[in-house]
């Protein structure tokens, strides 16, 4: 072998040698930006403040301001409000639907251990007296917690950056990792009631309610 070709050899060992460098995303490419939007508490929050979110302009807008490519809506499900789910999928959501608890409803378990109380009559664990109006709103739980969690880490490598939107200190974990992991783009709360657990994370943390303006729902029907 000459030495040119030990030359050559030695050379092709240590490329083979070198650490590969660490995969980048192409330029060509735009950044996937993934939201995982926890609907409860983000509608139940800006009520609370009395308005209410046009879920047609937060898509758009979390489209336009943080460059979201995909948009993940977790909520609880209720038969009724089918059209609703239909309008969140048209409006450009992935619906995460959650199956709920009717509240108002006995529990099996117990029925056989409510005994009667003087002046109710009891069947089958509902109380005649105490019956709830059928036209009444039903009290329901649907807890997405642990859906938004898991869409969150299993679409991982589909996303360059994440968004959570919520305010809920249940998904600190979550939060915690992602920055970890450099991968939380926005934290977005609802308004300035939110966890005190994201003081740490308050880089991240955007208040929607400071958009309100461009965010919120007008029901024109209801001027004359």
């Amino acid at each position: 072998m000459t030495k040119s070709d030990q030359t050559s050899q030695a050379s092709h060992e240590r490329a083979q040698q070198a650490p590969k460098a660490k995969a980048e995303r192409p330029q060509d490419r735009p950044e996937r930006v993934y939201a995982f939007i926890d609907s409860q508490n983000l509608n139940v929050s800006v009520q609370k403040f009395g308005w209410k979110i046009d879920w047609q302009k937060f898509r758009k807008w979390l489209g336009d301001t943080h460059g979201v490519t995909k948009a993940y809506m977790f909520i609880g499900y209720i038969p009724e409000n089918e059209s609703l789910y239909e309008q969140m999928h048209e409006a450009g959501y992935a619906v995460v639907l959650k199956p709920t608890f009717d509240m108002t409803r006995p529990r099996p378990e117990l029925a056989s251990e409510e005994s009667v109380v003087p002046g109710k009559e009891t069947v089958a664990g509902n109380s005649r007296q105490d019956k709830p109006d059928e036209k009444e709103k039903k009290p329901v739980k649907g807890n997405i917690d642990a859906e938004l969690v898991l869409w969150a880490m299993k679409e991982m490598s589909n996303y360059d950056k994440a968004i959570i939107v919520s305010g809920d200190g249940d998904f600190y974990c979550l939060v915690e990792y992602l920055v970890e992991k450099k991968r939380l783009l926005k934290l977005l709360t609802p308004t300035s009631h939110y966890s005190s657990l994201y003081n740490r994370y308050d880089e991240y943390v955007e208040r929607l309610d400071n958009s309100k303006h461009e965010l919120r729902y007008h029901d024109f029907r209801k001027r004359k």
